[in-house]
């Protein structure tokens, strides 16, 4: 039987960064659905496809073929053959994520081949509805949150880093605008499963998030 932990949150929680790191630790494989909606995003945009059309989001969904490797130890996303994984974290491309990942055609294809890859390994998975929708049963769910506000200095910091120029009140505007999309879609919106741990990231360290996702394991 393989084990599964699942932490989901909203946008620049800093689940991506926890879970790797938890995976890493464990010794499990890391499912990033967050990249995997992040690339059937770009196809799309490639496709010129507009975030509001929801018929061709489906149709064109059907021919995305979107897989996850390891080389090196270091996540790799292929669309359709090709390394995009250096493409996938723009604002962009974010935005036509959590925009098309409400259409119901997108998600069955992904959550098909999550839940097809956490019945053969031992996965940490990080998204939005990692818990009450793709592995229900998961042996630990966490959900994690922070205020919108340190959300949006995370986002700001990081891109000033890569030293792309930023405005910290429009990410929080963005962040804020994903949130409300995220929680009120009809399709697996955004919600704390029942049976999952709260972590408020705020005012932790990774660090500490990481130990407390440890202990629940343990």
């Amino acid at each position: 039987m393989s084990y599964q932990i699942a932490i989901d949150g909203p946008a620049g929680a800093g689940k991506s960064t926890v879970a790797r790191a938890v995976a890493k630790k464990l010794g499990y494989i890391y499912v990033d659905t967050g990249a995997m909606y992040r690339a059937m995003a770009l196809y799309l945009l490639r496709l010129h496809i507009s975030s509001a059309d929801a018929d061709r989001i489906s149709e064109a969904s059907r021919d995305a073929v979107i897989n996850i490797a390891y080389e090196n130890g270091v996540q790799q996303v292929f669309l359709n053959g090709e390394n995009v994984t250096a493409y996938l974290r723009t604002e962009e491309v974010g935005n036509m994520a959590s925009a098309s990942s409400v259409n119901p055609d997108v998600r069955r294809k992904l959550v098909e081949l999550q839940q097809d890859l956490a019945a053969r390994e031992n996965v940490v998975m990080d998204g939005r509805d990692i818990g009450t929708c793709v592995l229900p049963d998961a042996d630990v769910k966490v959900y994690l949150t922070a205020t919108p506000a340190c959300r949006a200095k995370r986002r700001y910091d990081e891109l000033t880093a890569k030293g792309e120029r930023c405005d910290l009140d429009a990410i929080e505007t963005d962040i804020r605008e994903r949130d409300e999309r995220d929680t009120n879609r009809e399709f697996s919106p955004l919600r704390q499963a029942d049976d999952a741990v709260l972590i408020d990231s705020s005012d932790l360290t990774i660090e500490q998030v990481i130990e407390r996702i440890l202990a629940l394991c343990r």
